[in-house]
């Protein structure tokens, strides 16, 4: 980005020539030195907006520091231009979760945005090209590689729990059992790579489900015999969706046999607790704790109390004991229960 002149916040920095567009605000921290936005970013100043940096300027230390020095609180983008803010957003997810200016609320809504525009996208061009991409499973992989650090912590939980939105989205929803699957397995004694292979796994788990059918996934009554059947293929599904591309055992896993159970009345395959990871194990009671938490077509949404209730006490068989009291020992530090 050009040097500014010396008074960036003066009506002769350039003058306003877009009022007839529409403008989105962003906190100046989002604003990184070195790096190019490829949108262009203004200030408001008399009610008029004033073009402050060009797409093709580079950000400098200079332009972060001066904004806060002149009291400025945000600064705007235009919003034809905000899918180039979106990206912008994503290559530098790393540095806006680990910079410890903005408070955390403001960080975990930035990764929670950020992670759901990423997934809703990969579900969206999956289901329109009917394989799993190179390029949307490199941009997963690098999300869960940013993001696994920062939602180590309890207080992060917390804020992140008041963003989940419970009206039932596949995409929503894999990122909820991302967030919560991340928080029970860092309970355990996993490594790094391992955190990050079953993340990926968990964020995929849905994946088959773009190749079913939208009148059976948003059908509000019960679903037939024949209709459950075709739901239950998309375990498979997913691993066809993604069996050109070089995913660990573990991820792999987690995409087959997440509605497996412990008493083996799961599917696909009937897999028993003798034989089921505990990153799967982790990952079943994640998905059917958000499920049971969201407003789905066909059933009630219920509270976080309740459905926990309801698979302690009335899904016998179905989980490991010991993940599920580990995901409630979980909520209960975010304050969700």
């Amino acid at each position: 980005m050009a040097e500014p002149p010396e008074s960036p916040l003066t009506s002769s920095i350039r003058e306003d020539t877009e009022s007839r567009q529409h403008f989105l605000p962003v906190p100046p921290y989002m604003i990184f030195p070195r790096t190019v936005g490829g949108f262009r970013v203004y200030i408001k100043q008399g009610g008029k907006y004033v073009l402050y940096a060009t797409e093709q300027e580079q950000f400098t230390e200079r332009h972060r520091r001066e904004l806060p020095e002149y009291g400025i609180k945000e600064v705007y983008i235009q919003t034809d231009q905000k899918p180039d803010y979106d990206r912008y957003v994503e290559e530098n997810l790393g540095r806006i979760l680990f910079n410890d200016d903005p408070p955390l609320q403001e960080r975990a809504a930035v990764f929670y945005n950020a992670s759901l525009g990423v997934i809703r996208e990969l579900f969206q061009r999956t289901q329109v090209q009917d394989i799993l991409s190179r390029s949307h499973l490199d941009r997963v992989m690098k999300l869960v590689q940013q993001t696994i650090k920062f939602m180590a912590s309890e207080e992060t939980l917390k804020r992140l729990a008041t963003l989940i939105r419970h009206d039932y989205k596949t995409y929503s929803h894999s990122l909820h059992v991302f967030v919560f699957s991340a928080a029970v397995l860092q309970t355990y004694d996993f490594e790094e790579k391992d955190l990050v292979e079953v993340g990926l796994g968990a964020i995929l788990h849905d994946l088959g489900k773009s190749g079913i059918p939208q009148e059976i996934l948003r059908k509000s009554g019960p679903l037939t015999s024949a209709e459950f059947e075709i739901v239950k293929t998309h375990p498979l599904r997913g691993a066809a969706l993604c069996s050109h591309l070089p995913l660990s055992n573990q991820t792999t896993n987690c995409i087959l046999f997440h509605h497996e159970r412990m008493d083996g009345l799961g599917y696909p395959a009937g897999l028993r607790k003798d034989v089921l990871p505990l990153a799967v194990r982790v990952i079943s009671v994640c998905n059917v704790y958000d499920s049971l938490t969201s407003s789905r077509p066909y059933a009630q949404q219920l509270t976080p109390f309740q459905a926990l209730s309801l698979m302690r006490q009335d899904m016998e068989g179905a989980f490991d004991l010991e993940v599920l009291k580990r995901l409630i020992v979980v909520l209960s530090g975010a304050a969700v229960i």
